[in-house]
Formats: C-alpha cells, sequence, structure tokens
C-alpha cells in the first residue's frame, strides 16, 4: 500500500495536465462535464445520474465483481484504489470515443479531470496501473497511449514489474492460451493466403505462434506506415487475445495493436 502511495503522488505532481501535446482530444466529441459518484473497478466508473464510463482505449487488472469464480488479477484492487484517488467525488468532462456506446450500454470515453485538466487515461498508463487496448472503432490517442505504457514498461512500474503481465516471446506464449497479451519477437516469414495475411514467428506455421490478419485490413497498416508484407526479418510486438489456431494465434485488426521495434 505504501508503493501505491508513492506511485500515486508521483504521478499526480509529475504527469503533464491535458495540454498542447494532447490537443487530439479536443477532436473528440464532447460529452459534457459530470461528476464521478462511484468506483468499479480500474477502467470504469458510475457518474451522478448512474450512467456507467468505460475508460476507452485502456485495459486495468481486473477484478471478480458479480463474477464469485473470477480470480482476481493482481493490482486489480490498486488499480481500483489509484482511480478513486484520482477522481471520485470530482468532476470530468467526457471526450467520446468514435464508438461512443459499447454492447453493455457503458459510455465509451477519455476522461479529463476538471480542476486540473489531468488525462486519467495517461495517468493510469504512467503508473503502470493499465496497457493499452484499442479497438478498429475507437482508435484515438492510441500511440500517445503507446508511448505512456512504453515508458512505464521501461521502468518497471506497477504491472510491468510482474510476472504476470510481462511480454510473451513467440516461444513461451503458447502457455497464455485464452488470455491476453503482449508478444515482442522477431517475424520468420509473411505469408498471403487468399484473403490473409500471415506473420509466421516459427519455421513451422502448424505450431509456431502466428499473427493473421484480413487483406480488407492492409490499406489501415499502409495508412500508419506499416508494410504488412515486408515485415519479415522485423523485431515486432503485437497485443490481443491468444487463441489456438494451428498453435497459437492472435487476431490483428487495426495497426494500433503492431509496433515495429526499431534496431
Amino acid at each position: 500500500m505504501q508503493l501505491l502511495k508513492y506511485i500515486f503522488v508521483c504521478v499526480v505532481f509529475a504527469f503533464p495536465a491535458y495540454g498542447g501535446e494532447l490537443e487530439s482530444l479536443d477532436q473528440l466529441q464532447d460529452g459534457g462535464l459530470h461528476k464521478v459518484v462511484a468506483v468499479i473497478d480500474g477502467d470504469t466508473v458510475v457518474l451522478a445520474g448512474g450512467r456507467k464510463v468505460r475508460l476507452v482505449g485502456i485495459q486495468a487488472p481486473k477484478l471478480p465483481l458479480d463474477r464469485p469464480s473470477f480470480k482476481p488479477w493482481p493490482l486489480g484492487l490498486e488499480a481500483k484504489i489509484y482511480l478513486e484517488k484520482l477522481i471520485l467525488g470530482t468532476s470530468v468532462q467526457l471526450r467520446l470515443g468514435a464508438t461512443p456506446q459499447d454492447r453493455h450500454g457503458r459510455i465509451l470515453a477519455h476522461l479529463i479531470r476538471v480542476s486540473d485538466g489531468f488525462w486519467v487515461q495517461g495517468g493510469l498508463l504512467h503508473a503502470g496501473l493499465a496497457r493499452v487496448y484499442t479497438f478498429p472503432d475507437n482508435r484515438k490517442l492510441g500511440s500517445k497511449m503507446l508511448a505512456f505504457e512504453r515508458q512505464a514498461r521501461a521502468d518497471g512500474a506497477g504491472m510491468w514489474a510482474l510476472p504476470r503481465y510481462a511480454v510473451r516471446t513467440a516461444d513461451n506464449v503458447r502457455f497464455d492460451l485464452g488470455t491476453y497479451q503482449l508478444i515482442e519477437d522477431r517475424v520468420v516469414n509473411v505469408a498471403k493466403v487468399r484473403k490473409r495475411i500471415y506473420l509466421n514467428f516459427g519455421a513451422n506455421w502448424r505450431t509456431d505462434f502466428t499473427v493473421q490478419i484480413n487483406t480488407k485490413n492492409e490499406k489501415l497498416f499502409a495508412a500508419a506506415g506499416i508494410d504488412l508484407l515486408k515485415l519479415k526479418g522485423q523485431r515486432i510486438r503485437v497485443r490481443g487475445w491468444v487463441k489456438e489456431k494451428n498453435g497459437p494465434l492472435i487476431l490483428l485488426d487495426h495497426p494500433e495493436r503492431l509496433e515495429i521495434i526499431l534496431q
């Protein structure tokens, strides 16, 4: 708990307020000013009036909530407490995602603390109490959030000091089926087969880790400066849910989930 207090103090006083470098927030739809009356977990809050807000673009460690058999993720409670200290009982400005509501009826938004312009998603990432979790229809600020996450990981902050959240390799990700992971390794081969592009990380595509991208999304990656067909030999970092299909596989549908590691 002392470590959590230290993290909170450092972030609040060292993290840059919402300003010029985050001007992209101003390009998002203004969802108005609201008071936060409850914090459900590290990335979900309740507003006065009862509406729930899911902090778009990030994933904090999960808590059981109403799932008795669910095992809490490490730092789930710490992320909740941190978020409470940031904004519980205060007013926040909502900046709505491109898709402003999820299938559960929750508002999807970036939150800005009204008192000082503090960007809440950035604070959680900076403290290592969340990781970037973008979607094709909610990609705004992805590159900025990834930069905060990279720095937190380099500093070993919060979750990045724990084995549970360590970046996997193509060899050891096979032990993480059914979980959301970051994997960093070198692409051994690239293949375009019908309507799919495969990034293979081993000599045997039937058993080794693979990334699959539908060709309909190829232009999205190209617009972000990523030529998928030229990634052979490149070291990259990808993120997503690991499934079983001829070995461990991740499906990618937008470029914010693929980072090229500069040599």
